[in-house]
């Protein structure tokens, strides 16, 4: 039997590994390494994020971004975007050098197993172990606008859908939303030769002001200090205190991790944004339904009136939104007992990201609504990975040391299913 089991080989699921691995613990680390960063988002994307906030972890403080980019003479600077393919690539490497193996296969099912768990893969094995970690990234959370749902994917789909955006070329295409996503995606369809608009329900868009310089004067480094959600007080103390946020009334902490940093468009897009796409602000889908050869949408104004809008192709990118509910390879026995936060989806984790049922850790967006806002982001992984090696060696005591480990009774607001 293994000591641990991590699903998913993301920023999350790497630095977990690293550091369990470092630890000696018997380990697993199933999943396709930057699967989600390689495959699900487009060509020429940049990161928001600036490279001193996107290292992964091990516990040595090795392997860094600076690293990477440094013996591949690579930029990695405060102020210059990341593209997409360096982030991917250095993850890679560090999950080749911090992570004694990843296995490239789709866990099917995390079923209990007497005081443990049974991990089931495509591959038809079946592994038994005392602790589970699930960092499973962001796709199994993907957000669509209802009014979508019905609409079949050669007409709808989500921004996390497309790696190449080159099939659009010569396209009237819809982008829903008004964050960096949306706004990233409209203008690299217009750079790649489709005819996009951006539809929102804002009133206005908003852009983030270019970084401040690092080294700084004393007093405007204590008025606008720096952090890995963006520069003030208010997302210094969200990055650099999750354990705190925890604390937080349950309500707080979800609307937190649904509100901060809101949706905005990155200083450095904005110039390539503006004279390509059209923008629709104030409007919300009322209704889709497929037209000719795409679709006919239904638009509502904020001030009552309605628009209709036929595009070829419909693109949400509303985000994604953390739901127990879509974790299918969780057995029901599982998903559906576990404690949540508030009136979210989202597991009630201990400080040590351990759910409600023992052994069952987790790691990344489903986090946030316990931990805030940082869960949402890379930066996020050091706190994790840390804590939760720690939550993990203090369960396989506990089970080394007693014949039975109590099952948590069923609560009064379970998660759906």
């Amino acid at each position: 039997m293994y000591d641990l089991v991590v699903v998913g080989a993301g920023p999350y699921g790497l630095s977990i590994a690293a550091h369990a691995a470092a630890a000696g613990l018997r380990l697993r680390v199933l999943g396709r390494p930057m699967a989600s960063w390689r495959a699900h988002m487009p060509d020429g994307m940049l990161l928001t994020s600036e490279p001193w906030s996107t290292d992964l972890s091990d516990p040595a403080g090795g392997h860094t971004l600076a690293d990477y980019c440094a013996a591949r003479e690579l930029t990695a600077e405060h102020g210059v975007p990341l593209p997409l393919d360096t982030f991917a690539g250095y993850g890679s490497w560090f999950g080749e050098r911090a992570v004694p193996q990843v296995e490239e296969v789709t866990v099917t099912a995390v079923r209990p197993d007497g005081d443990g768990f049974r991990v089931e893969t495509d591959t038809g094995e079946r592994i038994a172990a005392r602790t589970v970690v699930l960092a499973v990234g962001l796709l199994p959370f993907v957000n669509r606008p209802w009014p979508l749902l019905e609409l079949p994917p050669e007409l709808a789909s989500h921004s996390s859908d497309h790696r190449d955006l080159r099939r659009f070329a010569g396209q009237d295409v819809t982008v829903i939303g008004a964050g960096q996503s949306a706004l990233e995606t409209a203008t690299l369809l217009a750079e790649q030769g489709a005819r996009p608009r951006l539809v929102a329900r804002a009133d206005q868009l908003r852009w983030n002001a270019p970084p401040p310089p690092l080294e700084r004067g004393r007093l405007r480094a204590l008025r606008d200090p720096h952090s890995a959600l963006g520069t003030g007080w208010p997302n210094r103390v969200w990055s650099q205190r999750p354990g705190a946020v925890r604390r937080l009334p349950p309500a707080t902490r979800v609307r937190l991790a649904e509100n901060v940093p809101g949706p905005a468009g990155a200083w450095w897009l904005r110039e390539r944004f503006e004279p390509a796409v059209p923008v629709l602000l104030g409007h919300r889908i009322r209704a889709a339904a497929p037209h000719e050869d795409g679709v006919r949408l239904h638009l509502t104004h904020t001030d009552g009136g309605s628009e209709t809008v036929d595009t070829q192709h419909v693109v949400a990118a509303t985000g994604f939104t953390p739901d127990l509910g879509r974790l299918r390879l969780l057995h029901p026995q599982v998903r559906t007992t576990l404690r949540t936060v508030g009136g979210s989806r989202a597991p009630e984790l201990s400080a040590a990201f351990e759910s409600s049922w023992p052994g069952l850790f987790f790691a990344g967006l489903l986090t946030a609504p316990s931990f805030g806002p940082s869960m949402r982001f890379v930066y996020g992984a050091a706190f994790t990975a840390a804590r939760l090696l720690r939550g993990v060696q203090r369960r396989l005591g506990d089970r080394r040391g007693a014949t039975t480990i109590p099952r948590p009774a069923r609560d009064s607001t379970p998660a759906a299913h």
